[in-house]
């Protein structure tokens, strides 16, 4: 990691989704830009390895295991990040994803509730015990993660594409309720990236090929390219920008 950018420096984010993926690509990215880093995720081992990378490169982190499905962990995770460095400016809502595709008229609901509790329910649970302190710092950000498939129809998975349209819709109405208070909310709209969350669309060649073929820039993202973006969204580069929905994609959303 290189520690040498101070594009959040003094600041403090806490992203969830922490352990893996473009959660941990972007508190690697974040750290090296100067941030403290509170990093949450289900598994304590995997967090620990985040930490470890970050302070072995001259950083601070903080790793605090949490299920977002859970509805007290969002102020047991805001509480242990002011515990530790005494500010909140940037929240990441990362946790989320998809692991099953199945036309809607099969689904079980219990697996469409699933989704959205999620991907959504968490995101609103984490924004409601994180605002008071990001109001505090004076120059807050929240960047809700989203999905490609929150922009257009996606066939067999409609309930990951219905839950990701909704974490778009609340940014843009957060957005409006706390630009006076000083707190800045976007979603990033990650195309199809190489993570391990995208594993089961490539257990099949063919749905790979489909998937991929439809992207312009013929490949999948990285983690590190979303991280990227990310940096973007929560740093003074982007400080006239709110409610926005930032798509990195290859090209994907842009085909008819």
């Amino acid at each position: 990691m290189d520690n040498t950018g101070n594009a959040l420096a003094g600041r403090t984010a806490l992203i969830t989704g922490a352990s893996r993926g473009i959660g941990r690509a972007m508190a690697i990215t974040f750290a090296s830009q100067g941030a403290n880093v509170v990093v949450s995720a289900r598994s304590a081992e995997t967090l620990a390895d985040v930490v470890g990378e970050i302070t072995a490169s001259g950083g601070r982190a903080l790793a605090v295991p949490a299920d977002v499905m859970h509805e007290d962990s969002a102020s047991t995770v805001v509480d242990a990040a002011l515990a530790e460095f005494g500010r909140l400016d940037v929240l990441v809502n990362n946790a989320g994803g998809n692991s099953f595709m199945s036309p809607l008229a099969t689904m079980r609901f219990a697996g469409w509730q699933k989704i959205f509790a999620l991907n959504l329910d968490s995101t609103v649970r984490m924004i409601q015990a994180a605002l008071p302190a990001l109001v505090a710092s004076g120059n807050g950000s929240i960047v809700n993660v989203s999905s490609v498939t929150g922009l257009r129809g996606s066939p067999l998975m409609s309930h990951y594409g219905a839950a990701k349209a909704a974490v778009i819709s609340l940014t843009q109405s957060l957005a409006i309720e706390v630009a006076p208070d000083g707190v800045r909310v976007n979603a990033l709209v990650p195309g199809w990236i190489d993570t391990d969350l995208t594993d089961f669309l490539r257990t099949d060649q063919g749905i790979e090929d489909t998937v991929i073929g439809r992207v312009p820039m013929q490949r999948w993202g990285t983690a590190d390219e979303i991280a990227r973006a990310a940096l973007f969204l929560v740093s003074d580069a982007s400080s006239f920008m709110t409610g926005q929905a930032l798509v990195v994609d290859g090209g994907l959303s842009a085909q008819p």
